[in-house]
């Protein structure tokens, strides 16, 4: 483990260089991860650790659409791919990667399969801190922990096969074995982690609740909304407000943050742009901190946890899900959004 030095605040982390797959390979080596979900983060982590040599199986519900997609990744039935109860028996390492309200509604299955000595690993610390909401308690004779990368499946694995790493926290909730730092970390390193950074489940949970809810997701898509409608009531055409308001950003402004940070964008920007950006952050900061800290406080008093779990446990969840994602499917902003992307570059169909 090094300590790294971030914006003045030493860190615990955990790299590839000190932590080499083949050292992964050498930790997992007698171990069966039964990956129990094949949906958001499965894939990408169950064909990860595939390619990255671990004996891993993949639990699923035969008949499902997720069955058929495990197949067709390369899992085969009966071999590596079995349904959801005998996976569980078979797994040494339980990875239970389904939705929160899923994970709920399995844990009494999952729990008599969790003999002494396996281990419980979690993508995410919902089911273990709430878990007076949850039910989820695992007995005392496992191993308890997780592996959270910073950001979707589908992101995990391009960047994987791009040779490149997500990074990830990863606590320990519980240590039966006396092996759960070299198994959490193993783990890691092996669903194609870029560095591991140490957290604990509370944590993990309110963090990324909030940033879902902030800057990842909903706040985003709020400003989004609001600076596109502000530019088409003074006159603005659609073309113009998306791309001055996402195409630009998403294309342009964001990959020169991720290369080298805001100070690099803005030094890499017209001058009037600096001027404005440096005078308006603050505005901006200062308009939005009270909606933070008031998101903050739903999150760490439970009720973004409670209203996640009464709304996605109704039977017609995924109706009234996909009513909502049609509003904003079909709204405006994205329906422009389509026609932008479709005029990129790479997207046009150019006849020799």
């Amino acid at each position: 483990m090094a300590k790294l030095n971030f914006g003045g605040t030493e860190e615990n982390v955990v790299t590839r260089e000190e932590f080499p797959l083949s050292k992964a390979q050498e930790v997992l080596k007698d171990e069966v991860v039964a990956v129990i979900g094949y949906g958001v983060q499965g894939p990408g982590q169950a064909l990860n650790q595939k390619d990255n040599g671990i004996n891993v199986i993949v639990g699923q519900r035969k008949g499902t659409k997720t069955w058929d997609k495990a197949i067709s990744d390369g899992f085969v039935p009966g071999e590596t791919l079995f349904e959801i109860e005998e996976a569980l028996e078979k797994g040494t390492v339980i990875c239970y990667l389904l939705s929160d309200a899923a994970q709920i509604a399995l844990w009494p299955t999952v729990k008599k399969h969790l003999t002494p000595g396996k281990a419980l690993y979690f993508s995410h610390g919902f089911g273990i801190t709430f878990n007076e909401q949850t039910g989820i308690v695992p007995p005392a004779d496992v191993d308890v922990f997780l592996v959270a990368p910073k950001g979707s499946g589908t992101s995990l694995r391009r960047m994987f096969l791009q040779g490149r790493g997500l990074n990830s926290s990863y606590a320990i909730f519980q240590d039966a074995t006396g092996k759960a730092f070299d198994r959490v970390i193993a783990l890691g390193i092996a669903v194609g982690s870029g560095y591991l950074f140490e957290t604990n489940f509370k944590k993990e949970v309110y963090s990324d609740l909030t940033g879902e809810r902030g800057t990842l997701m909903g706040c985003v898509q709020g400003i989004f909304a609001a600076q596109y409608d502000v530019l088409r009531s003074h006159g603005h055409s659609p073309s113009e407000a998306f791309n001055e308001t996402v195409e630009e950003l998403t294309q342009s402004l964001m990959p020169l943050v991720a290369e080298n940070g805001m100070d690099w964008m803005y030094a890499n920007c017209s001058t009037t742009a600096q001027r404005g950006a440096l005078d308006w952050w603050k505005k901006f900061r200062d308009a939005t901190k009270p909606v933070f800290e008031e998101l903050y406080e739903s999150v760490a008093t439970g009720k973004e946890s409670q209203r996640s779990i009464d709304s996605n446990s109704q039977p017609d969840y995924r109706e009234k899900l996909d009513a909502e994602l049609k509003e904003l499917r079909e709204s405006e902003l994205w329906q422009a959004g389509k026609t932008v992307r479709s005029l990129r570059p790479e997207n046009q169909v150019v006849e020799a």
